[in-house]
């Protein structure tokens, strides 16, 4: 019966790179995570009618069905949506009150004309901004401020647009809400790793996004100094209301970290206060209790208008993760052997591999990653401290400099870029960040393996 495996494991193999094509293409992706849900589980379910399957041990048809298409959703939903929508109405508060805005104006004062030192410090500002926001109206926001900044001070538009994308990967190691977000994908390969929390990532998350940032930045300057300025964008900043947030307004952007990190408060209790706190100090809870109810309600509902077709992605991602799980037992049949059991292997392997993470690929966990990962939990007794950071890097770098993911698609029709131009610089940044960080992954956690 060995047969049998392998061929539906060639079988689901095939139809993994089809999903990877249809990534590529462009194509819906809440339709194609809800198709291959619905087809790995079918062949698993056929598979363990000819040969019991490890992973279907005392469970019926229906219970199958339920696990992919009820209980993974609802438990996704009880653990990440939650996080996602209250991050949202953070980062709708941010926006709205002025201090996102402010900042980023402050940071063009200090820079001044020189359009290197104020590409810095516009990249470092909107990562520290993506430590807590998320979703793509947020980053549409900022990004109709800082790129219309960068090209007036003569800076291509394939490296403008490359240098923002690429702050915002930085700031997402360090985001609470995608740390949430990947810790429940964990938890459905192993129930163990749901202890995990973001304390104990919390230093590699500041270093990874202290590395992504600079490699991002090393590899604009390279580029800018192979390309001749030009100034024929006539677009302008939309820096919204020209009136400054107060300066103690400024440190709402990190509260919620501090909140988390510092004090251990629950991060929706963190993003609440945080939102209070920046519309207090920016004088907006005026005008009375029926007013300041509306004006709450609104932020709320734009902030779930933001992330509502990540909503979406998300619940089929959750269906295609416990489908992943039944579909583990094969893979491993055929690749098993192949999957390293020595922490320095391991780690070699995902840094050789870091490009598997683009187009959703099968080293990305928002994608197809999370077969792989439940192959890997099943060969050896890897520590989370461990194996999470692995997952993370092969995740938030290719995926947030991917032409796949939203705000960068988004980009692209905004700035006029093409995505050759593009890739030429975000897969090269992609892949050296993985080089380094998998060795910092080795240096701080491989003892533990």
């Amino acid at each position: 019966m060995g047969s049998v495996n392998i061929i539906i494991g060639i079988i689901m193999v095939l139809s993994f790179f089809g999903l990877v094509w249809y990534c590529i293409k462009g194509y819906n992706l809440i339709v194609g995570f809800f198709v291959m849900s619905a087809f790995w589980t079918a062949i698993a379910l056929i598979g363990n009618a000819i040969t019991p399957n490890s992973a279907m041990v005392d469970k019926t048809f229906i219970d199958v069905l339920t696990n992919v298409f009820q209980t993974g959703p609802e438990n996704y939903g009880k653990a990440i949506l939650v996080n996602v929508f209250f991050g949202a109405f953070f980062g709708r508060i941010l926006i709205d009150t002025g201090i996102a805005a402010t900042l980023i104006r402050k940071v063009v004062e200090l820079g001044g004309d020189k359009p290197r030192i104020t590409m810095s410090l516009l990249c470092i500002v909107t990562a520290v901004i993506f430590t807590s926001m998320t979703g793509i109206g947020p980053v549409i926001s900022i990004a109709v401020i800082v790129l219309p900044i960068m090209l007036s001070l003569g800076i291509p538009s394939p490296i403008a647009l490359f240098a923002f994308m690429g702050s915002i990967m930085a700031g997402i190691f360090g985001n609470v809400v995608n740390f949430k977000q990947y810790q429940a994908i964990f938890a459905t390969a192993n129930e163990e790793y749901a202890t995990y929390d973001y304390n104990a990532y919390f230093t590699f998350g500041v270093i990874g996004l202290v590395v992504s940032l600079v490699i991002v930045l090393v590899v604009a300057n390279i580029a800018l100094s192979k390309k001749k300025t030009s100034y024929a964008w006539a677009a302008t900043a939309d820096t919204g209301s020209t009136v400054d947030a107060p300066v103690i307004s400024w440190i709402a952007v990190i509260l919620p970290v501090i909140g988390v990190v510092g004090l251990k408060v629950p991060i929706i209790f963190g993003f609440i206060v945080s939102g209070l706190y920046a519309l207090l100090t920016c004088r907006k809870l005026k005008g009375g209790f029926a007013e300041i109810c509306r004006m709450l309600a609104k932020q709320f509902a734009d902030g779930a208008i933001d992330v509502a077709p990540m909503v979406g992605f998300l619940l089929t991602l959750s269906m295609f993760n416990s489908a992943a799980n039944y579909a583990a037992p094969y893979f491993k049949e055929l690749f098993g052997g192949a999957i390293p059991t020595s922490a320095l292997l391991l780690c070699i392997a995902f840094a050789v591999l870091t490009p598997l993470g683009f187009f959703r690929g099968p080293l990305n966990l928002v994608g197809c990653g999370s077969a792989i990962l439940a192959v890997v939990v099943a060969t050896a007794a890897w520590p989370v401290q461990f194996l999470y950071p692995l997952f993370a890097i092969t995740t938030v770098a290719p995926q947030h400099l991917d032409i796949t993911q939203s705000w960068v698609a988004w980009g692209f029709g905004y700035t006029k870029v093409s995505t050759r131009d593009y890739m030429k610089m975000s897969i090269p940044t992609g892949w050296i960040i993985g080089i380094i960080l998998c060795t910092v992954v080795f240096v701080m956690y491989g003892h533990l393996v």
